[in-house]
């Protein structure tokens, strides 16, 4: 188990479609004997979303994790001064979030556990889901790149033919990124192509 006895946060934002999707790999990292602390968004915790009503996300996180769920920025923001935490995940990591944390902006719960792990200068992994990611995010998703102790999860354009701008991690290197991060290395390739079906 290649992650055994290491804590890892794992924090859920807005992109309710990819959320199945990353519940897998929460599941993959407590088989890897990692102790998972889940935080969510207050997206994640409250809105009802044909994917999904947020009472099922969250009653499933805690069953995969057996932990209470972060839900608050007052609970996010211990992580901080009681060094709780070896690596956080953000996974998926919305424009929205993107954006707020390469501005310096900390109004969710998601937010304030970034900022209190980033202040123990311990890696965060961040596995981007924006539909701006080559728009307007662009920019905010090159300031995280050059960002001590941020690390990204290898992402491409998941839909380029209708969705120009839209890029989105792959879901299944998430592990291979925290293994990476760890040692404070970025895993490469970064820029890796969705299978296209046109």
């Amino acid at each position: 188990m290649r992650l055994q006895g290491v804590r890892i946060g794992f924090v859920l934002t807005g992109s309710h479609c990819t959320l199945n999707k990353i519940f897998g790999e929460i599941e993959r990292f407590v088989a890897e004997g990692a102790e998972v602390y889940p935080v969510v968004s207050y997206s994640v915790a409250s809105t009802d979303t044909r994917f999904g009503a947020a009472s099922y996300w969250c009653q499933k996180l805690h069953e995969i994790t057996r932990r209470p769920i972060i839900k608050t920025i007052v609970d996010a923001e211990p992580i901080g001064p009681q060094k709780l935490l070896d690596l956080l995940v953000v996974a998926p990591c919305t424009g929205n979030t993107i954006a707020k944390l390469a501005n310096g902006i900390t109004d969710t719960p998601a937010l304030m556990a970034v900022k209190a792990h980033l202040r123990n200068q311990r890696p965060v992994v961040i596995a981007i889901s924006t539909n701006d990611g080559l728009g307007l995010n662009a920019r905010n998703i090159a300031t995280l790149l050059t960002t001590k102790n941020i690390f990204l999860v290898p992402f491409g354009q998941d839909n380029p033919f209708e969705k120009p701008n839209s890029l989105v991690a792959h879901v299944d290197k998430i592990l291979d990124t925290v293994c990476f991060a760890l040692e404070g290395k970025q895993i490469q390739p970064l820029l890796v192509e969705y299978k296209l079906t046109k």
